[in-house]
């Protein structure tokens, strides 16, 4: 039995693939597997009666974890080294415990040496990793900031990108507003039923484009993913008819052959976003007929798939034109791309309305395609679905009228330029409403603790407390539910969503259009709107290209002389102080005295009728004053709207005494 009992122990032994020591008390080993004679690199003959300690990298060290076995009983995971007679290093946790007689005294340690050779060496491997990846982090950062001309033409891409769209912007508000006044003018006479068909197909396609025009502009908006999308009630076949009145001019110019086919399998009313339907389909039209000069248009729209609850449609455009290159199939939907490096310079254009519409439809979850053949055509489509409904579109609104029992409305304006104070005020009350001024967001929300009001339109850019602040005080110290209407006149890049976070319910652009204005207030008023609706970019009115010109003022005036006079006399008094305060923070590098000088100018700029090529001025002035880059500028910029700004003043004293002899007579 005993002997039976010692195999047994041996066979315990050996089954460890770690090395497995026995060490008397006088540190001499007296035992060993066969794990361990591989790690050392000698005969258990030769081990056996030797110094335990000679065989670790660090004797002391494990004469001292040896010795603390003895103290402690037992010790754990103790890192030590193992040395192969080769030189070969192993890395092992060291745990050791006493072993005992059947009388209780300690006889001498059992150790087991557990190889962490390989582990180490991938922690290693690992930290290496992370610390070269925390290296050429940095390196990345040093040569990002380092690397000016290696991503200026990158930097250059973007900037042209940006400027072409705010020029854009503004190039295109201008004609739509025109357009729309005039067709709603001519709604109102007598028509026949064609000249009405197709002076609604223009209204429909107008309000359409200039509620998207900031959206179909702004292509860092679309890439973003903040597009939102609409499920309303409404007829495709209307949209269809309405986007092709608008081109069928063209199209009869050009002696094309517009071909239509509409399913009449397709329920008359669906819900989706009929806005951003007419948006694609605009794009793919324009851009068809754009590079057909022979030929036809062919629009077609067909029913792919029907369930008890949505409808599959496949939209497409066809044309005879003069097609894409196989090669170039591929990169017809990116960004500022075009079917061939000619079409730019023979058919203008920026290669953004294709993007544009890829995006569009993707991001409703839909698919777009293109064929084509060099010289013979192409066609473009797309497939979307929609939901079914019994619901009626609703019918077009002009003006929100207030119901007999709506109380009158008071409205608090916080707004720091008076120009502008003077402007609003003027507007509201041709509205009927009441008008209180804040000319800051500290002051209005002292008001609001004293007074009562029925909405609040919040400039987001002011002294002592801006607009956000002033809403997320009235939304949280308050505990006010009161609508707040944002105002700016930075429409292309107010942060829309903190707007919305701390509880603004809307957005208008300065300056502002009275339906638009007035539609807002009586809607969040009478619907009570709670915070934290989604906002909505509207449009600004370009100014015409010249000093002065005092149209948009005496169309918001209604041409009054007092009024007029009051407000020019203001622009007087406010600008000589502000030009002579951004010339000196400039001179003083005092970034925001110059920043809040020129913010205060802006406005003016519109009001005033002077070119908003000053605003873009003004802006890149503000932007070098908060990030103090391209200082060799700004100076000159800063030069010209001095220079632009004082004549100004001077046509503007010339036309108050003007308007003072027209009051006097």
């Amino acid at each position: 039995m005993k002997q039976y009992a010692s195999h047994y122990a041996r066979s315990l032994i050996e089954a460890s693939l770690d090395p497995l020591l026995t060490i008397s008390g006088e540190g001499k080993i007296m035992d060993i597997n066969k794990a361990t004679e591989k790690i050392i690199g000698l005969s258990r003959e030769k081990i056996i009666g030797s110094d335990f300690f000679d065989y670790f990298t660090e004797p002391q060290k494990a004469r001292e974890v040896y010795q603390a076995v003895f103290e402690k009983g037992s010790v754990t995971d103790y890192p030590l080294t193992l040395q192969h007679i080769s030189g070969k290093l192993t890395d092992v946790l060291f745990n050791g415990s006493v072993f005992r007689d059947e009388n209780g005294k300690v006889l001498g340690v059992v150790i087991v040496a557990r190889d962490v050779t390989e582990q180490k060496l991938k922690a290693k491997e690992l930290t290496e990793a992370k610390e070269f990846a925390e290296k050429a982090n940095e390196l990345a950062q040093i040569a990002k900031q380092n690397a000016l001309l290696a991503t200026q033409k990158a930097e250059d891409a973007v900037k042209a990108k940006q400027q072409f769209l705010s020029n854009m912007s503004h190039e295109i508000r201008t004609p739509m507003h025109a357009i729309i006044g005039f067709t709603k003018v001519l709604l109102k006479t007598e028509l026949n039923s064609r000249q009405k068909e197709y002076l609604t197909a223009i209204k429909m396609s107008g309000d359409a484009l200039i509620v998207l025009i900031n959206d179909i502009l702004d292509l860092a908006k679309v890439d973003a993913g903040k597009m939102t999308f609409e499920q309303i009630p409404f007829k495709p076949e209307l949209s269809l008819s309405s986007m092709l009145h608008l081109f069928r001019q063209k199209i009869q110019e050009k002696n094309l052959r517009l071909e239509v086919e509409y399913d009449k399998d397709i329920p008359e009313v669906l819900l989706g976003d009929p806005v951003r339907l007419h948006q694609i389909i605009l794009n793919l039209i324009s851009n068809a007929i754009k590079f057909t000069n022979n030929g036809f248009i062919g629009v077609f729209v067909q029913k792919v798939k029907e369930t008890k609850t949505t409808v599959t449609l496949r939209f497409s455009v066809s044309d005879s034109g003069i097609g894409i290159e196989k090669a170039k199939l591929g990169k017809v939907f990116e960004n500022f791309q075009q079917g061939s490096s000619d079409s730019s310079r023979l058919y203008g254009g920026t290669g953004l309305g294709l993007a544009i519409a890829k995006k569009l439809v993707v991001s409703q979850g839909g698919e777009i395609h293109v064929e084509s053949e060099k010289n013979k055509g192409s066609t473009f489509s797309f497939i979307l679905d929609f939901l079914k409904t019994d619901k009626k579109p609703d019918a077009e609104i002009e003006i929100i009228e207030q119901n007999g029992d709506l109380k009158k409305i008071k409205i608090l304006v916080a707004e720091d330029v008076p120009l502008n104070q003077l402007l609003m005020k003027t507007i509201l009350e041709e509205f009927g409403f009441e008008c209180d001024i804040a000319e800051n967001g500290k002051i209005a929300v002292e008001k609001l603790k004293v007074n009562l009001y029925d909405a609040i339109l919040m400039d987001l850019q002011m002294p002592k407390m801006n607009g956000f602040e002033a809403t997320e005080y009235i939304r949280k110290r308050l505990q006010m539910k009161i609508p707040i209407i944002a105002l700016t006149a930075d429409v292309t890049t107010v942060d829309l969503d903190k707007c919305t976070a701390v509880g603004m319910n809307d957005y208008i652009a300065k300056p502002v259009d009275e339906r638009q204005l007035y539609n807002k207030i009586v809607k969040l008023v009478k619907q009570s709107v709670t915070p934290g609706e989604q906002i909505i970019e509207e449009e600004h009115i370009k100014t015409n290209e010249k000093c002065t010109d005092l149209v948009y003022l005496m169309q918001r005036t209604k041409s009054n002389p007092a009024l007029m006079m009051e407000m020019i006399a203001l622009y007087l008094e406010q600008t000589p102080p502000l030009i002579d305060t951004m010339k000196q923070s400039l001179k003083n590098k005092d970034w925001d005295a110059l920043y809040s000088a020129v913010h205060k100018m802006i406005p003016s700029f519109a009001i005033m009728g002077i070119s908003h090529d000053f605003e873009v001025m003004a802006k890149k002035v503000q932007e070098f004053a908060t990030t103090q880059q391209q200082s060799g500028e700004i100076a000159e910029l800063v030069l010209q709207l001095e220079n632009v700004c004082r004549q100004a003043c001077k046509e503007l004293e010339v036309e108050y005494n003007v308007f003072k002899n027209i009051k006097n007579n």
